[in-house]
């Protein structure tokens, strides 16, 4: 019999995780608390490293012809008046001839369509107790169901229950970087297309981000906090409440924006964070994607690493006999690459989300000047630090 392997989560990591470790002659179930695979979404930018993995996978083709190809970055003084406006590589630290830029929704619809036949989905249900039994897992599911495996690995994003149930508590883990943004969509009455606009003032600001004519348009309002809004998180309302007197403005689109904000069925609020775990691993469960290393969205660097991570995370146990060998290896390997995508989020501002005056009257004055702004060579450098393994496959 194959091991048996249960994966919690079905975004980017999990999925992944599903695609080789079936490769690997696995045998994969995973599991999902959302009813489906989520479309849609924010675009999410897959580079250096992680194009070696889509590319292995097949699906470089198909994400290329989803590439939203985002021309320009537009900043806007507080009034709403134009500074500037920068190719959107310039802004990301992008290479414009071979990065990618995809809905977060088509990564995973291309991902879930790779593994769907290949792997079982338990879609609305997730994990409600692991027992580590030494040479298996028992599992039992919100369901109500219960089942054993070889080994689980939570692919569970950065307030994973996995993490929770075998690591303990969030909080010793959980580096809360000082910002919390809310986004949402709305109707594209501005007249956008595959571009985006930026507003600031010290340590709050808005960006509109527009992909394709016709489509909904992302906005999002990201504000400084200096310690987590933990009393909103299972309360809408109360987060529709923090982020609309957070911005009381008057000026540019920040009413129509903070409307809409209150009406939108798709509200997606939390805090900008990292995760930081002494290790990856105990016992028969170990963490991949978000759940291991979160990165926080300003690295726009998590959901590469997530791809980059799955991948090493199933070779190493094809390589290894013992799971423990293989969990160590896949540390060892990855660990510092991750480190690394971490560090590109600092305390300080960044030109998207700059901090205090002084911070945002520098980068205004270098929009204005047209002199350079923070190089993103080091950027580029991190993400094609890693090398990746060559690992094989057992079936195809």
């Amino acid at each position: 019999m194959p091991p048996s392997v249960l994966v919690s989560g079905a975004s980017i990591a999990g999925p992944t995780l599903a695609y080789w470790l079936h490769r690997h002659g696995f045998d994969v179930t995973v599991v999902e608390k959302a009813p489906r695979v989520r479309g849609g979404g924010y675009a999410i930018d897959i580079r250096g490293t992680a194009l070696g993995v889509v590319e292995r996978m097949g699906l470089l083709p198909e994400l290329s012809r989803a590439h939203v190809d985002t021309h320009r970055f537009t900043f806007l003084d507080t009034d709403g008046s134009p500074i500037a406006a920068l190719d959107a590589p310039a802004v990301a630290g992008s290479d414009a001839r071979r990065d990618l830029e995809v809905r977060r929704g088509d990564l995973a619809a291309g991902l879930y369509r790779l593994t769907r036949d290949s792997a079982e989905y338990l879609f609305g249900d997730s994990i409600a107790t692991l027992d580590d039994r030494g040479d298996h897992v028992d599992v039992t599911f919100r369901g109500g169901s219960r089942r054993r495996f070889d080994l689980v690995i939570g692919a569970d994003g950065l307030h994973s229950r996995t993490r929770s149930l075998v690591l303990g508590p969030e909080e010793p883990y959980h580096r809360y970087l000082g910002r919390v943004f809310a986004g949402f969509t709305l109707p594209n009455d501005f007249g956008l297309e595959r571009e985006a606009v930026v507003w600031n003032v010290p340590d709050r600001g808005a960006a509109l981000y527009a992909y394709g004519p016709g489509e909904p348009i992302h906005g999002f309002l990201f504000f400084g906090r200096a310690e987590p809004p933990f009393d909103a998180f299972r309360d809408p309302e109360a987060q529709r409440d923090l982020v609309a007197a957070t911005f009381p403005d008057r000026q540019w689109e920040i009413p129509r924006l903070v409307a809409a904000m209150r009406e939108a069925d798709d509200l997606f609020f939390d805090i900008v964070s990292q995760i930081h775990l002494p290790v990856w691993s105990k016992g028969r469960v170990a963490l991949a994607g978000d759940a291991a290393h979160a990165t926080s969205f300003l690295s726009g660097q998590g959901s590469s690493l997530s791809l980059v991570g799955a991948y090493v995370l199933a070779g190493e146990l094809a390589t290894h006999t013992d799971h423990t060998a293989a969990f160590a290896a896949y540390e060892k390997t990855l660990r510092e690459f991750a480190a690394l995508n971490q560090a590109l989020v600092g305390s300080g501002g960044t030109v998207v989300t700059p901090r205090t005056q002084e911070e945002l009257d520098a980068r205004n004055r270098a929009l204005r000047d047209r002199t350079a702004l923070p190089s993103q060579e080091r950027g580029r450098a991190v993400y094609n630090a890693l090398r990746l393994p060559d690992y094989g496959t057992a079936t195809s």
